[in-house]
Protein backbone atom coordinates (compact mmCIF):
# COMPACT_ATOMS: atom_id res chain seq x y z
CA UNK A 1 0.00 0.00 0.00
CA UNK A 2 1.05 3.56 -1.24
CA UNK A 3 2.32 5.47 1.56
CA UNK A 4 2.37 9.52 1.46
CA UNK A 5 3.32 11.81 3.92
CA UNK A 6 2.67 15.56 3.64
CA UNK A 7 4.87 18.60 5.47
CA UNK A 8 5.14 22.09 5.56
CA UNK A 9 6.67 25.25 6.64
CA UNK A 10 9.78 24.07 8.69
CA UNK A 11 11.53 27.28 8.27
CA UNK A 12 14.93 25.37 9.01
CA UNK A 13 18.24 27.70 9.79
CA UNK A 14 22.10 26.72 10.08
CA UNK A 15 22.70 27.36 13.38
CA UNK A 16 19.26 25.85 14.95
CA UNK A 17 21.19 22.23 15.75
CA UNK A 18 18.17 21.22 17.87
CA UNK A 19 15.80 21.73 14.94
CA UNK A 20 18.04 20.19 12.43
CA UNK A 21 18.11 17.21 14.57
CA UNK A 22 14.30 16.99 15.15
CA UNK A 23 13.83 17.16 11.55
CA UNK A 24 16.92 14.38 10.95
CA UNK A 25 14.82 11.88 13.34
CA UNK A 26 11.62 12.32 11.38
CA UNK A 27 13.21 11.64 8.20
CA UNK A 28 14.89 8.55 10.00
CA UNK A 29 11.69 7.76 11.88
CA UNK A 30 8.82 8.49 9.90
CA UNK A 31 9.79 9.61 6.51
CA UNK A 32 12.33 6.66 5.56
CA UNK A 33 9.17 4.01 6.20
CA UNK A 34 7.16 5.68 3.33
CA UNK A 35 7.11 5.94 -0.47
CA UNK A 36 7.41 9.71 -0.73
CA UNK A 37 7.46 12.74 0.65
CA UNK A 38 5.53 15.77 0.02
CA UNK A 39 7.14 19.53 1.84
CA UNK A 40 5.04 22.17 0.88
CA UNK A 41 6.68 25.41 1.30
CA UNK A 42 9.08 27.35 3.75
CA UNK A 43 11.49 24.32 4.08
CA UNK A 44 14.06 26.66 4.61
CA UNK A 45 13.77 30.22 6.38
CA UNK A 46 15.82 31.80 3.74
CA UNK A 47 17.20 30.67 0.26
CA UNK A 48 19.28 33.17 -1.61
CA UNK A 49 20.35 31.17 -4.34
CA UNK A 50 21.64 27.83 -4.61
CA UNK A 51 25.40 29.25 -4.84
CA UNK A 52 25.18 30.52 -1.45
CA UNK A 53 22.55 28.66 0.39
CA UNK A 54 23.24 24.99 -0.31
CA UNK A 55 27.03 25.05 1.67
CA UNK A 56 25.16 27.12 3.99
CA UNK A 57 22.52 24.51 4.64
CA UNK A 58 25.39 21.25 4.17
CA UNK A 59 23.49 19.06 7.03
CA UNK A 60 20.13 19.18 6.13
CA UNK A 61 20.87 18.65 2.51
CA UNK A 62 22.91 15.72 3.52
CA UNK A 63 19.96 14.48 5.37
CA UNK A 64 17.69 14.58 2.35
CA UNK A 65 20.28 12.74 0.13
CA UNK A 66 20.11 10.13 2.33
CA UNK A 67 16.19 9.89 2.80
CA UNK A 68 16.02 10.19 -1.23
CA UNK A 69 17.57 6.65 -1.52
CA UNK A 70 14.54 4.72 -0.30
CA UNK A 71 11.93 7.78 -0.31
CA UNK A 72 11.07 10.25 -3.14
CA UNK A 73 10.69 13.51 -1.72
CA UNK A 74 9.08 16.46 -3.61
CA UNK A 75 9.68 19.82 -2.68
CA UNK A 76 7.44 22.99 -3.30
CA UNK A 77 8.67 26.34 -3.12
CA UNK A 78 7.32 29.03 -0.55
CA UNK A 79 7.42 32.60 0.00
CA UNK A 80 10.74 32.20 2.14
CA UNK A 81 12.82 29.37 -0.21
CA UNK A 82 11.17 30.64 -3.80
CA UNK A 83 15.04 30.57 -5.06
CA UNK A 84 15.20 26.76 -4.75
CA UNK A 85 16.93 25.85 -8.16
CA UNK A 86 18.15 22.65 -10.20
CA UNK A 87 21.55 22.58 -8.38
CA UNK A 88 18.99 22.16 -4.96
CA UNK A 89 17.83 19.27 -6.90
CA UNK A 90 21.15 17.64 -7.98
CA UNK A 91 22.35 18.04 -4.44
CA UNK A 92 19.79 16.60 -2.07
CA UNK A 93 18.09 13.81 -4.53
CA UNK A 94 14.56 16.02 -4.11
CA UNK A 95 12.36 17.17 -7.10
CA UNK A 96 11.16 20.49 -7.23
CA UNK A 97 7.52 20.74 -7.93
CA UNK A 98 5.21 23.89 -8.75
CA UNK A 99 2.38 24.76 -7.43
CA UNK A 100 -0.77 23.75 -7.77
CA UNK A 101 0.01 20.16 -7.50
CA UNK A 102 -2.69 17.82 -8.13
CA UNK A 103 -1.84 14.34 -5.75
CA UNK A 104 -4.30 11.07 -6.47
CA UNK A 105 -4.13 8.32 -3.77
CA UNK A 106 -6.64 5.61 -4.11
CA UNK A 107 -10.37 7.46 -4.26
CA UNK A 108 -8.98 10.22 -3.03
CA UNK A 109 -8.00 13.56 -4.77
CA UNK A 110 -5.75 16.26 -3.72
CA UNK A 111 -4.51 19.67 -5.13
CA UNK A 112 -1.91 21.08 -3.19
CA UNK A 113 -0.31 24.32 -2.56
CA UNK A 114 1.77 26.63 -0.39
CA UNK A 115 -0.82 28.78 0.83
CA UNK A 116 0.11 32.42 0.57
CA UNK A 117 -1.76 32.86 -2.98
CA UNK A 118 -4.15 32.21 -1.12
CA UNK A 119 -3.90 35.22 0.95
CA UNK A 120 -5.44 38.38 -1.16
CA UNK A 121 -6.78 40.43 1.77
CA UNK A 122 -2.90 41.22 2.03
CA UNK A 123 -2.84 43.43 -0.86
CA UNK A 124 0.57 44.76 -0.01
CA UNK A 125 2.21 40.98 0.00
CA UNK A 126 0.65 40.05 -3.20
CA UNK A 127 1.93 43.23 -4.66
CA UNK A 128 5.17 42.30 -3.38
CA UNK A 129 5.33 38.64 -3.80
CA UNK A 130 4.74 39.42 -7.44
CA UNK A 131 7.49 41.63 -8.13
CA UNK A 132 10.18 39.08 -6.11
CA UNK A 133 8.69 36.19 -8.46
CA UNK A 134 9.47 38.43 -11.54
CA UNK A 135 12.17 36.23 -13.52
CA UNK A 136 14.16 39.74 -14.26
CA UNK A 137 14.20 40.64 -10.57
CA UNK A 138 15.28 37.12 -9.48
CA UNK A 139 17.91 36.84 -12.48
CA UNK A 140 19.17 40.37 -11.13
CA UNK A 141 19.19 39.13 -7.33
CA UNK A 142 20.91 36.71 -8.20
CA UNK A 143 23.66 38.14 -10.06
CA UNK A 144 24.60 40.59 -7.21
CA UNK A 145 27.36 39.77 -4.97
CA UNK A 146 26.87 37.07 -2.01
CA UNK A 147 27.75 39.77 0.20
CA UNK A 148 25.25 42.30 -1.08
CA UNK A 149 22.57 39.26 -1.16
CA UNK A 150 22.58 38.31 2.35
CA UNK A 151 22.76 42.11 3.26
CA UNK A 152 19.64 42.61 1.41
CA UNK A 153 17.85 39.44 2.81
CA UNK A 154 18.34 40.24 5.96
CA UNK A 155 17.09 44.33 5.50
CA UNK A 156 13.78 42.77 3.69
CA UNK A 157 13.15 39.82 6.54
CA UNK A 158 13.32 42.49 8.89
CA UNK A 159 11.10 44.90 7.37
CA UNK A 160 8.92 41.80 6.51
CA UNK A 161 8.26 41.31 10.54
CA UNK A 162 8.02 44.58 11.45
CA UNK A 163 5.05 44.54 8.89
CA UNK A 164 3.75 41.52 10.04
CA UNK A 165 3.23 43.25 13.75
CA UNK A 166 0.82 45.50 12.47
CA UNK A 167 -1.20 42.96 10.62
CA UNK A 168 -4.50 41.28 11.75
CA UNK A 169 -4.76 37.74 12.04
CA UNK A 170 -7.74 37.84 9.78
CA UNK A 171 -5.35 39.64 7.27
CA UNK A 172 -2.68 36.76 7.44
CA UNK A 173 -5.23 33.97 6.88
CA UNK A 174 -6.69 32.70 3.73
CA UNK A 175 -9.49 34.57 1.90
CA UNK A 176 -12.67 32.31 1.73
CA UNK A 177 -13.68 33.35 -1.58
CA UNK A 178 -10.45 33.04 -3.63
CA UNK A 179 -10.44 29.47 -1.57
CA UNK A 180 -13.75 28.51 -3.14
CA UNK A 181 -12.67 29.94 -6.62
CA UNK A 182 -9.59 27.95 -6.70
CA UNK A 183 -11.14 24.54 -6.01
CA UNK A 184 -14.41 25.62 -8.00
CA UNK A 185 -11.48 24.33 -11.07
CA UNK A 186 -10.79 21.35 -9.04
CA UNK A 187 -14.59 19.77 -8.35
CA UNK A 188 -14.03 16.25 -6.22
CA UNK A 189 -10.29 17.30 -4.71
CA UNK A 190 -9.92 18.09 -1.16
CA UNK A 191 -7.20 21.12 -0.65
CA UNK A 192 -3.87 20.67 1.58
CA UNK A 193 -1.67 23.56 2.47
CA UNK A 194 0.49 25.21 5.13
CA UNK A 195 1.81 29.16 5.26
CA UNK A 196 -0.25 30.38 7.88
CA UNK A 197 0.52 27.88 10.57
CA UNK A 198 -3.02 27.19 11.70
CA UNK A 199 -3.33 23.75 11.80
CA UNK A 200 -7.08 22.53 11.65
CA UNK A 201 -9.23 20.62 9.30
CA UNK A 202 -11.77 22.74 7.71
CA UNK A 203 -14.92 21.00 6.17
CA UNK A 204 -16.36 23.20 3.45
CA UNK A 205 -19.86 22.53 1.50
CA UNK A 206 -18.00 21.23 -1.54
CA UNK A 207 -14.38 20.32 -0.21
CA UNK A 208 -12.18 19.51 2.62
CA UNK A 209 -8.90 22.03 3.08
CA UNK A 210 -6.47 20.61 5.41
CA UNK A 211 -3.99 23.27 6.41
CA UNK A 212 -0.59 22.02 7.66
CA UNK A 213 1.19 23.83 11.07
CA UNK A 214 4.62 24.96 11.49
CA UNK A 215 7.06 23.26 13.42
CA UNK A 216 9.57 23.68 16.40
CA UNK A 217 12.76 21.99 17.72
CA UNK A 218 10.66 19.45 19.85
CA UNK A 219 6.91 19.42 17.75
CA UNK A 220 5.79 19.05 14.21
CA UNK A 221 2.99 17.87 12.16
CA UNK A 222 1.88 15.62 9.31
CA UNK A 223 -0.56 14.52 6.91
CA UNK A 224 -0.22 10.59 6.29
CA UNK A 225 -2.11 9.09 3.59
CA UNK A 226 -2.42 5.56 2.94
CA UNK A 227 -6.14 4.38 1.88
CA UNK A 228 -7.41 7.17 4.03
CA UNK A 229 -5.96 10.92 5.54
CA UNK A 230 -4.81 10.86 9.34
CA UNK A 231 -3.21 13.50 11.03
CA UNK A 232 0.44 12.70 12.63
CA UNK A 233 1.76 14.53 15.76
CA UNK A 234 5.66 14.47 15.74
CA UNK A 235 7.04 15.01 19.12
Amino acid sequence: MLTTLIISDLHLTNVEEDKIEFFDNFCKLHASQADQLFILGDLFNTWIGDDISLSSYNKIINILKDLTTNTKVFVMAGNRDFLLSKKFELESGCKLIIEPYILKQNSMKFLLIHGDSLCTDDVNYQKLKKVLRNPIIQFVFLNLPKTFRLKLTGQLRKKSIEAQSYKSEELMDVNQVSTDLLMSSYPGFDLIHGHTHRQKTHTEEKYTRYVLGDWSYKNGNAIKLTDKLEWLEIN
